[in-house]
């Protein structure tokens, strides 16, 4: 079993394994709590009552977070023409076909990838590199678009993506230590509202089971549920 360090023990006692917070006192605990030397990420994980098993209540999405991510995020769009232009215009740090090939080659110096629908024949060659590593595009997610724009800009703006995992937990990243407390609060509240809306129709019972918040190297915080029970 793990041991933890002092710092680890020392930031744990500032928060109540049996107590259930309100999300902006959670929040309040996880930045006094952070002691890592460099900017944490904050997290959020919930526990829900879905069996990943069956398609139908594989829940995943995306969500703008409000106050953004923290972290500057490397866009590739696969277009040409009057698309690699908007894309372009539209703040994408790669554009073009060509980066097909460059893949091919195991470049991969890019953190979102976003294709126009008549490119994805294309990309299917690539599915063992770029599968793997949660790259694809998919429409699901927004980045199989001829609106290369909008998914530009959204994805810059702070648009992150979540999946559900086989255990039936969702993880996702709101922001950083550093954010103040209100934008931390902005982007959790964002999160959990489409986590609620996302619920399965097939869901049957207590749909968010648990929800905690945690810094990167921090103890996890345990949130009150009672406005997510649906």
């Amino acid at each position: 079993m793990k041991e933890h360090g002092k710092k680890f023990k020392a930031a744990a006692e500032k928060r109540n394994v049996d107590t259930r917070y309100q999300a902006r006192q959670a929040i309040d605990i996880v930045k006094s709590a952070a002691f890592a030397k460099f900017d944490e990420t904050v997290e959020v994980a919930v526990r829900l009552g879905v069996d990943p098993k069956h398609a139908d209540q594989a829940v995943r999405g995306t969500v703008v977070l409000p106050a953004g991510t923290g972290k500057t995020v490397r866009v590739l769009v696969i277009a040409d023409g009057d698309k690699a232009k908007e894309a372009e215009a539209a703040g994408a740090d790669y554009v073009g076909t060509e980066y097909i090939a460059k893949i091919k080659e195991n470049w991969l110096d890019f953190d979102v990838l976003i294709a126009t629908p008549d490119k994805m024949g294309q990309l299917g060659a690539l599915g063992r590199i770029l599968g793997p590593r949660g790259l694809m595009p998919n429409p699901k997610a927004g980045t199989v678009t001829f609106d290369v724009t909008r998914a530009v800009r959204e994805v810059k703006a702070g648009k992150i993506e979540y999946r559900v995992d086989k255990a039936g937990n969702v993880h996702a990243a709101i922001g950083k230590v550093s954010f103040a407390a209100d934008a931390l609060e902005s982007n959790f509240t964002a999160f959990m509202d489409q986590i609620v809306r996302a619920k399965p129709a097939s869901s049957k019972g207590v749909y968010v089971r648990n929800v905690a918040i945690s810094s990167t190297m921090g103890p996890g915080v345990n949130i009150d549920i009672t406005p997510y029970r649906t």
